[in-house]
């Protein structure tokens, strides 16, 4: 039979205590770093309208069986009118992410801060274990955050036309059916 793994209690105490509390105090400084380099840039109030109107319309998708038919199909005109609902995105008017973040240098300087406030701490934090505990364990540490670093952001042109065709094709089946008249009926014996 297979015996029991025991942790020795110096390696307990010297490695794995120690390691915690570093990993945790350097989290928090990563944290608080990353917020001094973050840009206070204000959004771009186009880009803020339109993540709001792709909300809505989402609303309205998931909501589409407590509408009467006739509200429902008068907001999916709204959303979807091909001449100026508020979904529709002219064709030329489609912007490439990496296009985008060429056009703006501040995007691209905020995923090198972000790279920056990673790597750094990563690289000190290895060389650290490397340095005291070598010979003792192997450390797993966070780099799935680092995975999760790249990405140019949020492409509300192509949010909008991606919800158009969702809210196009949804279908309108009354979830409520006489539930006015049953209100109404519900409503009079309360009032009489």
């Amino acid at each position: 039979m297979a015996e029991d793994l025991v942790l020795d209690t110096a390696i307990r105490d010297w490695v794995l205590i120690p390691l915690s509390v570093v990993m945790v105090l350097i989290g928090v400084l990563r944290y608080f770093v990353s917020m001094l380099m973050r840009s206070s840039q204000t959004p771009d109030a186009k880009i803020v309208k339109e993540g709001q109107v792709i909300l809505r319309a989402r609303n309205l998708r998931a909501g589409a069986n407590f509408v009467p038919s006739k509200a429902f199909r008068a907001r999916k005109i709204y959303f979807c009118n091909e001449e100026n609902g508020l979904l529709f995105v002219p064709k030329g008017q489609v912007q490439n992410p990496q296009a985008q973040m060429f056009s703006d240098p501040n995007m691209a300087m905020d995923m090198m801060k972000k790279n920056l406030s990673m790597i750094i701490p990563q690289t000190l934090t290895f060389a650290w274990v490397n340095f005291f505990f070598s010979g003792f364990v192997a450390a797993v540490d966070d780099t799935q955050r680092m995975m999760q670093m790249g990405g140019f952001g949020f492409d509300p042109s192509k949010g909008l036309s991606a919800e158009k065709d969702n809210l196009d094709i949804t279908q309108h089946d009354w979830a409520l059916p006489n539930f006015e008249q049953r209100a109404e009926a519900v409503l009079r014996k309360v009032i009489s």
